[in-house]
């Protein structure tokens, strides 16, 4: 299997729905069990926030490119290409302050509820 983050970033913003009415700032490029990829790009649509809700599953992000900060669960931390964080099921987080050429992969996988 192979995953373009180019082709991904091309397809954003996706359609309206009704969490982003201006446009998902994701889409899925692989899945294979438990597991899903994700290419995460915020700033794509003209609203530029993050309104993510805490996930089933135990999530690993890693950043393509740009610079932001993440908070989990309260704890704010900075995030830049190169960088990777763990967010466990369930766990309130958000991107905040991101540059527009913000972009981070997002692995979900495991059982819902996340591992324990």
């Amino acid at each position: 299997m192979k995953a373009s983050i180019l082709q991904a970033l091309q397809s954003l913003p996706g359609a309206p729905t009704g969490a982003y009415p201006e446009g998902v700032p994701f889409a899925q490029v692989l899945t294979h069990g438990s597991m899903s990829v994700e290419v995460f790009a915020p700033g794509s649509n003209q609203d530029g926030r993050d309104r993510q809700q805490p996930h089933k599953q135990d999530e690993l992000y890693f950043v393509h490119s740009g610079r932001g900060e993440i908070i989990i669960n309260g704890q704010r931390f900075d995030a830049g290409a190169g960088d990777a964080f763990f967010v466990e099921a369930g766990a309130d987080h958000r991107f905040e302050n991101f540059s527009r050429d913000f972009v981070t992969w997002v692995v979900f996988y495991g059982p819902q509820g996340g591992e324990k």
